[in-house]
């Protein structure tokens, strides 16, 4: 039986989301290798396959049937990944927006309690900044119980949010990325400037 790592990978190439150029990551840092997830995430078929394999190992992990009462996911990459993902544990999904001064909000008449365990759910994993800061919105709104997870963990970190938030993932892959100043493909001219894929606006 194939493992969750080896399914998603399939997922990936099958829905042709491993693309090769020069992009700029939301986190303002440049690579040559890019997982665009939402090409993944338009079949409906692969959606539900890999939110499913993600919340099961979740379950066995914690060996728990239902970890969590809400999913959440930064507006606009992880809308559908969080739904699907809040599908799977059959829990509430909701999104987070970014807001005007920076950070997230919480719209549309959602609530979280503070009593609720959450999880923030991002469909590529980087440096963690979007998912981080709907974790520190949460924290502002007196939740205390967080953890996140991703389809694909990036980081080249186990954790890239550190010891007090539980993170998961499906798929572990390692693509170098660099500060602007410093990459190689800015510097060598094959490629036209580094084109923006993500949905973070203003980097």
């Amino acid at each position: 039986m194939s493992s969750i790592s080896e399914r998603t990978d399939q997922a990936l190439r099958k829905s042709e989301a491993l693309l090769e150029g020069h992009f700029l990551l939301s986190s303002g840092r440049h690579a040559g290798r890019y997982v665009q997830c939402a090409r993944l995430l338009q079949y409906t078929d692969l959606a539900a396959q890999v939110c499913t394999d993600l919340a099961d190992k979740v379950c066995q992990q914690l060996g728990d049937d239902k970890p969590f009462d809400v999913v959440i996911g930064p507006a606009m990459g992880a809308v559908t990944f969080s739904y699907e993902l809040a599908r799977a544990f059959g829990v509430r999904g909701l999104f987070a927006e970014r807001a005007s001064e920076g950070g997230f909000d919480l719209r549309r008449g959602f609530e979280i309690k503070p009593s609720e365990r959450v999880l923030v759910a991002e469909d590529v994993v980087t440096t963690g900044k979007s998912a981080g800061e709907v974790v520190t919105m949460l924290r502002g709104m007196g939740v205390s119980d967080i953890s996140a997870a991703s389809i694909v963990n990036r980081s080249g970190s186990e954790n890239p949010f550190g010891s007090d938030i539980h993170y998961y993932s499906c798929i572990e892959i390692n693509v170098p990325s660099y500060e602007a100043s410093e990459c190689p493909l800015c510097e060598s001219g094959e490629y036209r400037d580094a084109c923006k894929p993500g949905s973070r606006p203003n980097i």
